[in-house]
């Protein structure tokens, strides 16, 4: 085992380096949560974008040899932007959830554990081996965390700490080296239903468990048809959903700004909207490459601008909707503006544009998309003198 010395010298290094948290615990399974996995890949509760080998998730020894150890990390993130300018009157814009603004959290959380790993091989010998992961690894990061006494996981099913409430990343390392493990804490969610209460989807299931894809935040990352349920409730939110942890009493009044490259720019996380939808690979990357909210590319951002362009009932961006439907070779960009054209004019519609999706239509063979200009042009008669 090593000792505590020893021990504590590893944590002062961490805060040297800017993490601003960091617990240790035993490697042992995690076998509390292989029942209610379990359940939830039964369910279909699971996004998809989890580590696909239910087992790795939950037995350390099956991913790294002879582990010891698990150390987590945590990074906080502003919940706030500085400096923000006024909004301008009529001018629309989607936002970014806070997780994903900055530069893309899984760089900057690495490469604090790759100099934290550094400094532990120097301190700890040539036998010190070590894996890392962040977010996208085979443990589950607020298992980790919670076991670690990072924090605890609320009913929302995120890692909520004392002094940063729900706005942090984590990252963990396992390692073959002995360490005394740190208590976990003892505060928790008590007999506050906020976060549940709170969901526009009801995604949150009470016990800190989710069926992920009813999350918005979920919905905003899929390539395919977002089903038209969960359009309004996306708002003008066009990445992620931050619903749980902005009612969340641990998070009021949370707002650090510790880390220079995590600082959101306003232009990247409150875009204009219908500049998005006509806008070039080369500039998408410069505009939003950086962020963690890029990683499924332009489409779906795409599609989450047009349906928060209906959700404000922006009849300015009619024009650039029916060139979409136009010119646009993406059947399920063509169906999504011609929803959001009926949702934006369904209280004054006129037969030109119902004239136009007609057309449009005769040409569309994809049969989603098809469903989606006969609701639309339907919607639009209905409501037509």
């Amino acid at each position: 085992m090593v000792n505590v010395a020893l021990k504590e010298l590893i944590r002062e290094k961490a805060y040297d380096i800017g993490i601003d948290k960091i617990g240790f615990t035993h490697a042992e399974p995690f076998y509390e949560l292989e029942e209610s996995l379990k359940k939830q890949h039964k369910k279909g509760h699971q996004s998809g974008f989890e580590h696909k080998i239910l087992k790795e998730r939950i037995y350390p020894e099956l991913i790294f040899d002879q582990p010891e150890t698990i150390i987590s990390i945590a990074l906080a993130y502003p919940s706030k932007i500085k400096n923000q300018p006024k909004r301008v009157r009529g001018e629309r814009r989607g936002e970014f959830a806070r997780a994903s603004r900055g530069r893309d959290y899984h760089f900057v959380l690495q490469e604090h554990i790759d100099q934290l790993v550094d400094y532990m091989k120097n301190v700890l010998g040539e036998e010190a081996e070590f894996k890392s992961m962040v977010d996208t690894g085979e443990l589950i990061d607020v298992a980790v965390a919670s076991r670690a006494g990072i924090g605890f996981i609320g009913r929302n099913g995120l890692l909520i700490t004392k002094e940063f409430g729900s706005y942090v990343y984590l990252g963990e390392i396992i390692t073959n080296i002995p360490f005394e493990p740190d208590p976990p804490v003892g505060y928790n969610c008590g007999d506050c239903w906020r976060c549940i209460n709170g969901c526009p989807t009801q995604a949150l299931l009470g016990n800190g468990e989710m069926n992920a894809k009813k999350c918005l935040s979920y919905q905003t990352q899929t390539k395919s048809y977002m089903p038209e349920n969960y359009r309004k409730s996306m708002r003008h939110v066009i990445y992620g959903c931050d619903i749980c942890q902005i009612v969340c009493p641990y998070n009021q009044g949370i707002d650090f700004h510790l880390h220079e490259e995590m600082e959101p720019d306003y232009e990247r996380v409150h875009p204009r909207l219908e500049p998005m939808l006509t806008i070039s690979n080369k500039k998408f990357r410069e505009q939003f490459g950086q962020m963690a909210g890029s990683w499924r590319g332009k489409k779906p951002l795409q599609r989450n601008a047009i349906i928060a362009l209906a959700n404000y009932r922006d009849r300015r961006s009619i024009p650039t909707l029916l060139k979409l439907i136009e010119d646009d070779p993406r059947p399920m960009i063509r169906g999504t503006a011609a929803w959001a054209i009926s949702k934006i004019m369904v209280k004054n519609p006129n037969k030109e544009i119902i004239s136009f999706l007609q057309e449009a239509l005769t040409i569309e063979e994809d049969s989603e998309t098809i469903d989606e200009f006969t609701q639309a042009i339907k919607r639009l008669e209905e409501n037509i003198e």
